[in-house]
């Protein structure tokens, strides 16, 4: 019986008010995540915040946002900025892509091992840097 007075306006506003629910359980997660990784926050402090979302969790977070929100989008562009560089880095490495400076290195030690003369070691220099 329940199902046959459940229209579909019920249907539109129990979605609404479900996604409304799902955003304030990842902006939760924000704050709490944006707690542990400051670095300007003592031990005490962080557990004071955390302490200060869970009690309070409306009040808590909109203080929160205000007291330290401009600080938020800087520190998760640092982090997102030092997981591009790392997985740039395990990319070079995983695909043994080599840069000019360690081609550079090698060339020289063969140069100095006696395997290339010097106009060899410039046509090849010249060639990798272009």
């Amino acid at each position: 019986m329940l199902a046959a007075e459940f229209g579909v306006g019920q249907a539109v506003w129990t979605m609404f008010w479900f996604f409304i629910f799902f955003l304030w359980i990842m902006l939760v997660f924000q704050v709490v995540v944006d707690i542990f990784r400051s670095d300007d926050l003592s031990g005490v402090m962080k557990a004071v915040w955390v302490l200060f979302v869970f009690v309070t969790p409306y009040l808590g977070v909109f203080v929160y946002l205000i007291a330290r929100g401009s600080k938020m989008g800087a520190r998760q562009l640092a982090v997102a900025k030092q997981q591009e560089v790392a997985a740039k880095e395990y990319i070079r490495e995983a695909a043994g892509a080599v840069g000019p400076a360690t081609e550079l290195s090698r060339l020289n030690d063969l140069r100095k091992e006696g395997v290339i003369d010097d106009a060899e070691f410039a046509a090849m220099k010249a060639k990798i840097l272009g």
